[in-house]
């Protein structure tokens, strides 16, 4: 999976977010990276990580994680 630099230009919440909300967001970031923050406080700073490493995070846990566990 590749991550297009246009692809999340807003903070967009995680499909697996609880009921209430509490989870994570990621937006592309600038230079090829995506940024990941806490949704339940999105001021408390932000993980950046390279395109390539949160698309290959993000296969691993559609290989390993079924939905809904």
């Amino acid at each position: 999976m590749l991550i297009r630099q246009d692809w999340l230009t807003e903070w967009t919440k995680s499909s697996y977010s609880a009921v209430n909300g509490d989870c994570v967001e990621v937006k592309t970031g600038s230079h090829r990276t995506v940024a990941v923050r806490d949704s339940k406080d999105p001021g408390s700073g932000v993980l950046d990580f390279t395109a390539e490493t949160w698309s290959a995070f993000i296969g691993d846990i559609s290989r390993t994680s079924p939905r809904g566990a």
